[in-house]
Parts: structure tokens; sequence; C-alpha cells
């Protein structure tokens, strides 16, 4: 009935290329061939398990019955209807008896001895050769559905464990502004919000992105990609500085404005580690990759401390600050500057300042020493 030798062999493969457990297949044809033979020779209530030996390609069919008494079931259909209408039986939970489907106690004991209410019983059935053009087609249809779970519960298990990390692909197509990136056995999604502006993909071009969330969607298992997001900056990072992954260094926050500027605020854990030289790297090796896989993206880095004024301060560099004044009922820092240091601070489109809040978490109020309020940022 089986070429063992092909089915071998598909098994082998779908096992190495897709991840999918030789168990699995097996499962689903053994399903499929089982749903076949109830759909042709079956009765209705039949329990029908198939078992396939794949020493041999022999297949034993079975049926199977369930061990009840009266708790169980009703004899007939008078007392089920009885039951229905007394108020005081709402939560029987019991069924129609269905010889098909059930055994009574008594005589699945002179079968096995022992058997309890609740066990299977297994007969036998007689072997068919053919099973038939549509069952055959159903047997079909049945692995196929059964092999895409399975690759679909290996794909999602394979990529849910990588959710926060980097993953690279091929751009296969560009829909509305929204790029679909090949990355092997799945296909990510980086959204048009997501992309850095100004950057421009082609067809068969190579990318990076952060995989920020891994859905399984009714059409497959869904990835979604980012290279705006603040943890991709991140990501990179630890790429280039072995500190960050053994966690000698860390980094305490990002503020990003994605294609821009960022502001990255880290803190070194050992005191003779220099957290800012780290990320920046020999003669700014480290920052300057990152720099280009972010296409020029501006990047400030700063080391945190944890002083509200001095991290205050050190954010809105490269400006010289005069003072900082801390409003802890408020949260808010009042912050004043000399009159040459003012543009610094503010930043073209009060971008320097509109990032330094977002890294401090700080409202800042920026004034000259003049007395005028220049700024205000949250």
């Amino acid at each position: 009935m089986f070429d063992l030798k092909v089915i071998n062999s598909v098994l082998d493969q779908l096992e190495e290329e897709r991840g999918i457990p030789k168990e699995k297949v097996i499962e689903a044809i053994e399903m499929a061939l089982a749903t076949a033979y109830k759909k042709e020779y079956g009765k209705r209530g039949q329990i029908i398990r198939a078992k396939f030996d794949l020493r041999n390609g022999s297949v034993e069919m079975n049926q199977i019955k369930i061990v009840v008494d009266d708790s169980k079931v009703f004899m007939d259909k008078e007392s089920l209807e009885n039951a229905l209408e007394d108020a005081e039986a709402k939560d029987d939970d019991r069924v129609l008896y269905n010889p098909e489907h059930h055994i009574l106690l008594p005589d699945a004991q002179k079968i096995k001895k022992g058997a309890m209410v609740g066990d299977e019983i297994i007969f036998p059935l007689e072997s068919k050769g053919d099973y038939g053009r549509i069952a055959s087609q159903t047997a079909k249809q049945v692995i196929m559905q059964k092999i895409r779970e399975a690759e679909r519960s290996s794909v999602l298990k394979e990529f849910g464990e990588r959710e926060g990390d980097i993953i690279s692909g091929t751009v296969q197509r560009i829909e509305r502004g929204n790029i679909f990136v090949d990355v092997g056995r799945a296909v990510g999604v980086l959204p048009y919000e997501e992309q850095i502006p100004g950057e421009r993909f082609s067809q068969g071009e190579r990318v990076r992105a952060y995989l920020y969330r891994v859905e399984d969607g009714p059409k497959g298992v869904a990835l979604r990609l980012s290279r705006s997001h603040p943890r991709f900056l991140v990501k990179l990072f630890e790429n280039e500085a072995p500190e960050l992954a053994n966690e000698t260094i860390e980094i305490k926050s990002v503020a990003r404005e994605a294609g821009s500027r960022s502001k990255v605020a880290v803190a070194s854990n050992d005191s003779y580690i220099d957290p800012v030289g780290s990320l920046v790297g020999q003669r700014g090796i480290r920052v300057a990759t990152v720099t280009s896989e972010l296409g020029g993206e501006k990047i400030d880095i700063i080391e945190w401390s944890k002083n509200p004024a001095e991290f205050i301060e050190d954010a809105l560099s490269p400006a010289k600050i005069v003072s900082v004044e801390i409003d802890e009922e408020n949260h808010q820092a009042n912050v004043v500057v000399s009159e040459d240091q003012q543009s610094l601070a503010i930043g073209k489109g009060g971008q320097n300042v509109r990032l330094a809040a977002k890294l401090t978490g700080w409202r800042i109020d920026i004034k000259s020493t003049k007395g005028e309020e220049l700024e205000v940022a949250e």
C-alpha cells in the first residue's frame, strides 16, 4: 500500500529541513487513514484509529469502544427525554447509549478481565485495500494540514525564542510602503512606520531588523520587524561591545528619533571600565559601525548618573550648562544656559532638549542667563 523508501525519505527531509519530528508526520498519516476509513466504511458515532507500521508499511484498523454503565449513559431515548424534562436533572451529563461508541461494563469484563468504566476496548476492523478516490483525497488533505500545523508550531518555537533579537533576511517584495522580508522559514513584515525615515530598499537586498513581536495568526506565523525601535540600537551595540554582553556595562536608557539622532545613557558595573569609551570603541569604530547600519544617524553617548542634576546636564550635551535646579515635586528640571549655548542646548527644532527629556524622564525647562524662557520639553 505504501512505498516505504519514499515515505522514509520524505520523513527524513521534513525532519532535517523543516524541523518536523517523524512522530508528528506518522500521527498525521494515521489520523488521515482513520478519517478516510470512517468516511468510506464507518458508522455514526464510531471511534476508529489507525496504526501505521513504518517497518513494513502495514496498516492496522481498530474500532474503540468506551466502557460505560448506567452512571454514564441512558439506555433508551425515553429515559433521556424524561431526564431532560426533569428540572432536578439539569446537571446530568449522561448521553444516549450508542453500541458503536459504547460497551457495557459486564460485556467489557468478558473481553478484558478487570475492565473498568472509562476504559477503552479495542476491536480489530477488516482491512480494506482501497479507500476510494474521495477517501484518498481526504487522507491527503488531512496529512497536508497536519504537516502545516507541525511546521507552523516549529516556526513559532524557533522565532519565539529569537523575539527581542536582530534577524536578517532578503527583501521579498514591497507593498504600500511595507517591506516583506524573507528570513528563511517565515516572512517578516517591516511596516512603513517602523522603518528609518529616508531609507530605501529594493527587492533582493539584504536587511537587518529588530524582531519585536511574533504572532500566530490565521494566515500563519507573522514576524513584526522594526528598524526604528530603540531596542534595535541597543542590540546593535550589544553586537559590537562585549562589555554589554557580559554585563560589565549596561545601557540604562535610550531616546531615539530614528534616522536623525539618538541619545544613549550607559553605566559601568566595574569602576575600572569606562562605559562611554566601551561603546565608542577605539578611534570610534564601534559607534561608527552602528551609525553606518542606521544610515548615518547621529548618536550621543553619555554616562548615566543617579544624580538627576548631573544626568540632565550630561544629557543636554554638547551644550555647556550654567546650572540645573531640580524640582522634585513637579518632576521638573530648571536649566540655565548662557546665550552662546542656547542653540546647542535646544537643538534644531528643539530636538536636543526633547531627546534629553526622554532620556532622563524629567520635564526640562531651559532659560537663558538673561532669565527668558527658551524651551520646555517633556
